[in-house]
């Protein structure tokens, strides 16, 4: 039953109420009088006077009644449209989103215990996964590609502007030759020719390249010559003279290659550092980075590949995303239960934010409220009022003709207490 049919329905019944009590007043008006008919006439009279009464009360309310000197009073809801629409407004800023009851009831309910306790519960983790992957795969769907890379573009390109690269480099450089410490990335290169060196595979390499070197440079002594014998001998010594030549800079602490290896790292450094030329590169570098095809197309589908990825994750059963926040919310559960001092500055950062927040928030939502209500037609306004209380303001009526009644029957019988008196005197 819809509320319309509701208050349709409240409106006859006490309708007909207001009938029964005429009725009667009319059946009791050409009855013969009597103690008990005139105690039932003076009931159905106090029932109609109440029944109108209050029937002129909820009308009054909600549409003009033509009745000289007091119809100005009446419509009271439509009239005062505007004046409803300032009050509920204030009523609702101040009672319900000023800061200071927002904090109390923050401090009343302890919000992060709650959504500890609540994220604790079976099932509640598994449920927030679901909303926020469903949240998440709308968003995917509703998104504008090419503003998303053309966001991640522009982002890309602030980084860059922002980086200082020669003196980014130089801090790198002048950090990793303190100590030392190039000179032990310089052994662990090392290291990795000479092991590289040994391998089969390079040797073999070595060696082809040599008897290439000869069919192409000396085709006629390549045809005389052992070169595959050559190749295999060549290669072997050349790596063993290279090898030779590696044992000793790593042996050697003060090798002539490392002093070298120290300049250059040094010179490298300040030109990095003071170098308007190498700065001027740096520059021509970013630019470069900036306007290459190649890293715009990659980040272009480096966004597509992560959408795809994430609708592909999203719509499997086992989703990894989907894990992944069921776990976290597991996670917040279990550290807001067991740390106290964590619950507590959860509450205090909702506390600043509602303080923060709060007025502006207010202000939107009581502007909102107030123009929103403004903007009604008064009679719309009114009849939607009417159909959400109206039923219960029928009531009104109904209890107004039973109260009258009820007080009609004690005035009755209070009138006749002198007649009482007398034949009792008698």
């Amino acid at each position: 039953m819809n509320k319309e049919t509701e208050l349709k329905r409240a409106k006859r019944t006490a309708l007909c109420m207001l009938l029964g009590a005429a009725i009667v007043f009319v059946i009791t008006i050409f009855s013969p009088r009597s103690f008990w008919m005139d105690g039932l006439k003076a009931i159905s009279e106090a029932a109609m006077v109440g029944a109108l009464a209050d029937w002129f009360a909820v009308v009054a309310l909600f549409r003009r009644v033509p009745i000289p000197f007091v119809s100005r009073h009446t419509a009271i809801i439509p009239r005062n449209k505007d004046k409803i629409a300032e009050n509920l407004a204030t009523f609702v800023k101040e009672k319900f989103l000023h800061p200071l009851s927002i904090v109390e009831l923050i401090r009343k309910h302890d919000p992060a215990k709650a959504i500890a306790g609540w994220l604790t519960e079976p099932g509640n983790a598994e449920r927030i996964a679901h909303h926020m992957a469903t949240l998440i795969r709308t968003i995917l769907d509703l998104t504008d590609d090419r503003r998303i890379q053309s966001f991640m573009k522009n982002a890309i390109d602030v980084i860059i502007d922002k980086v200082d690269l020669s003196s980014s480099v130089a801090t790198v450089l002048d950090n990793l030759t303190k100590d030392g410490r190039h000179q032990e990335l310089l052994d662990q290169g090392v290291g990795l020719i000479i092991k590289q060196l040994d391998t089969p595979a390079t040797r073999l390499l070595i060696s082809e390249q040599i008897v290439a070197w000869l069919k192409r440079e000396h085709p006629i002594k390549e045809k005389v010559l052992p070169t595959e014998w050559l190749g295999e001998n060549l290669s072997n010594q050349i790596a063993s003279a290279v090898n030779m030549v590696l044992d000793d800079i790593v042996e050697d602490k003060g090798h002539k290659f490392r002093k070298g290896f120290d300049d250059v790292l040094e010179r490298l450094i300040q030109q990095l550092k003071n170098d308007p030329n190498m700065a001027s590169k740096a520059e021509e570098i970013k630019q470069y980075l900036k306007n290459d095809q190649a890293l715009n197309t990659y980040v272009k589908e480096l966004w597509d590949d992560l959408r795809d990825w994430l609708k592909r994750d999203l719509d499997r059963k086992g989703s990894v995303l989907h894990e992944k926040i069921a776990a976290t919310g597991q996670w917040i559960s279990q550290a807001l239960g067991k740390d106290a001092e964590l619950r507590a500055s959860l509450n205090q950062h909702m506390e600043r934010a509602a303080k923060t927040m709060a007025p502006d928030f207010s202000e939107f939502l009581t502007r909102h409220i107030r123009d929103t209500v403004k903007s009604w037609e008064a009679q719309d306004m009114s009849r939607q009022i009417e159909l959400n209380i109206g039923k219960d303001l029928q009531f009104i009526r109904i209890n107004g003709t039973l109260v009258g009644g009820l007080i009609g029957l004690i005035l009755y019988f209070c009138s006749q207490i002198p007649h009482v008196l007398q034949l009792l005197a008698k």
